[in-house]
């Protein structure tokens, strides 16, 4: 099972949706790119994911043009906000599929309020991509 997670960025949403992937089945190879890859990780992203025992703290955003080429079972756009483009990916994919996520990047505040914005999206991409993966990879059957 191949699966690529899209955003415009590749600094948060789609990093922790990488992240929760993985940990939930690690026989799938997942990956996560940008149109627009920022330079780093977000540190709060990070962050929050560290609060759940999941590292991506050496995860480096990446662009969608190295995952071109290559064959996709599903391909999942995250972004969300009206002001957002979503990638529109053109590589080999059997499903694509979108769940639109608000930029916790995009937050402006105290610190607290920041790391609240962070923690409330991850939650979200957790409950999503839970729901994601036992209705459409893991069925009980």
């Amino acid at each position: 099972m191949r699966i690529l997670i899209l955003c415009t960025g590749n600094s948060c949403r789609s990093q922790m949706a990488e992240g929760f992937l993985r940990k939930m089945d690690s026989s799938m190879e997942v990956f996560s790119a940008g149109t627009e890859p920022a330079k780093d990780v977000h540190p709060i992203a990070v962050k929050v994911m560290s609060e759940l025992d999941i590292d991506i703290s050496n995860n480096k955003p990446k662009s969608v043009t190295l995952f071109k080429d290559s064959k996709w079972d599903y391909v999942i756009t995250v972004c969300g906000d009206a002001e957002e483009n979503c990638p529109v990916f053109t590589g080999k994919v059997a499903h694509r599929i979108h769940i639109g996520l608000s930029d916790p990047a995009k937050v402006n505040g105290t610190p607290s309020f920041v790391e609240a914005a962070f923690r409330s999206i991850r939650d979200e991409i957790l409950d999503r991509f839970t729901k994601f993966y036992n209705i459409t990879i893991n069925p009980v059957r």
